[in-house]
């Protein structure tokens, strides 16, 4: 705050915003100021690495990956009180607000739940008694993208403290933040309450889903199927179609299953029917400036099993580098936690009939003896996943499924005919599914009236505000008055 102003009209013209600056309307007995005036700020830094005596001690040292939105009721990493002092870390008090200011958690915020020190990518406030902690956490949690979309460096921006200070901030009196916060955790509680309601339908149905897929594969759910078509191929004769088709590498003979299959389907394994990761194919018609789809792992919905999402890229900026793949392959997710979440999709309705992709994917390529949907249906089952996550390897944070375990993953094929009755049967069992499609909406319904009443609480409609309250500006006044003292 500027020490040229000396009475108190003068410091209050600098606090308060002008119109200009002001996003929305609020209720009169409420004020628009800068964030710089309802908190104190400050950041952190890190100690040095080199001396390894600045850290293991008792002040815990707070790092942007543990703010999640939350409280922060202890840290992982403690300093020294030699580290604080030898660096520009600084030890900020229980009920500061923390905010992210870059990398991969910006935005993200915290309440601190004990005193601590944190690391230079953090600023942290420390609320003015006209300012509740909580409400200072909402607000800015509810104006996060605005914060962010403050920052400077692109495609990776960052904010920091000279943002943040500036950040428009709208003042209540204080007993008017405290109902506010009250009403707002009431309303919030309620929603996590429907939400939980809502995972556990969730489990329920990925139970069942689990149970009908586990039938699939046993073949009791084309039981009847079959003998109504008693004439069908048998699979061994499938299988020798497939083998001269694809020549696949030789397979260890898999051992007797304790699984019963119907008699004409075959134990077989994966990499025998279907080719796992196939070569790129040569496009060199393609011109370098030719669109082409490109599907990123966020593309794909782990809900749905879909592509829901596609882009559109420049044949030569992903040729080198991205997964290949063509019309009607299977993306098989293969890191943590896409693969375990569901991550996976049949290739469908690319353009000129090829794709790229993350490179977090496995592509399954099937032949005309194949069903791809069945083979969608094999890979997306709760039991295919369980396996496939206890044979992962890599760091942890970091881990793959490895081609090895799809090419030697064991799975009884039916007959061709078969396998089109089987995914008719799923389909329609699936497309009738109305449950999950409400529950997968609804969830989507009660994350926009979250956003809802968060933005209601901050225009003064959640019918909380009381109109003969003394103004915020009365309190801003006090505190400048002490200033001037």
């Amino acid at each position: 705050m500027s020490k040229k102003k000396e009475t108190v009209d003068e410091l209050l013209e600098e606090v308060l915003l002008p119109e200009d600056g002001q996003t929305h309307e609020v209720p009169e007995n409420w004020v628009w100021v800068k964030s710089e005036f309802v908190a104190k700020w400050g950041s952190g830094g890190t100690p040095s690495r080199k001396n390894s005596e600045y850290y293991n001690g008792n002040i815990p040292w707070l790092k942007t990956g543990e703010l999640r939105d939350t409280v922060i009721l202890d840290s992982e990493e403690k300093i020294t009180e030699e580290g604080l002092k030898k660096s520009s870390a600084k030890l900020f008090p229980k009920d500061s607000v923390a905010i992210a200011m870059y990398g991969a958690t910006i935005g993200k915020l915290g309440i601190l739940g004990i005193d601590a020190a944190t690391n230079q990518a953090c600023a942290v406030g420390v609320p003015y008694a006209l300012t509740d902690k909580k409400f200072m956490f909402y607000y800015f949690l509810t104006k996060r993208k605005n914060l962010i979309n403050r920052g400077k460096g692109g495609a990776q921006p960052n904010i920091s403290q000279t943002i943040i200070k500036e950040f428009p901030y709208i003042l209540p009196p204080i007993n008017e933040q405290k109902r506010i916060v009250d009403k707002i955790e009431h309303l919030l509680n309620k929603i996590e309450e429907a939400k939980q309601l809502i995972e556990e339908a969730k489990k329920t149905f990925e139970l069942r889903r689990a149970a009908i897929l586990d039938k699939a594969f046993r073949g009791e759910l084309t039981r009847k199927w079959r003998e109504e078509h008693p004439d069908i191929e048998n699979a061994e004769v499938l299988y020798d179609k497939i083998i001269s088709l694809i020549k696949p590498e030789k397979f260890e003979i898999i051992e007797e299953q304790s699984e019963y299959i119907p008699c004409k389907w075959k134990w077989v394994r994966l990499g025998e029917v279907v080719q796992v990761n196939p070569p790129k194919k040569k496009l060199n018609e393609v011109s370098e400036e030719q669109k082409c789809t490109f599907i990123p792992m966020p593309a794909v919905s782990d809900k749905t099993g879909k592509i829901e999402e596609p882009e559109e890229r420049e044949y030569g900026k992903v040729k080198k580098g991205y997964t290949f793949f063509l019309e009607n392959d299977v993306l098989f997710a293969k890191i943590t936690p896409c693969m375990e979440n569901g991550k996976s999709a049949i290739a469908r309705q690319l353009k000129n009939g090829f794709g790229y992709g993350s490179t977090e994917f496995h592509v399954l390529r099937t032949s005309e003896y194949v069903n791809e949907q069945y083979i969608h249906y094999l890979v997306r089952s709760q039991r295919f996943r369980a396996e496939a996550k206890r044979e992962m390897t890599g760091a942890v944070g970091q881990q793959r499924v490895p081609k090895e375990f799809l090419l030697n993953y064991p799975f009884p094929l039916p007959p061709k005919e078969e396998q089109d009755a089987i995914v008719n049967i799923l389909d329609d069992i699936f497309a009738k599914d109305n449950y999950s499609k409400f529950n997968l909406q609804l969830e989507s319904e009660l994350d926009i009236l979250k956003q809802c009443i968060l933005s209601k609480a901050f225009r003064g409609v959640l019918g909380t505000n009381v109109p003969s309250e003394e103004s915020a500006v009365e309190l801003l006044k006090e505190v400048l008055q002490e200033q001037v003292k």
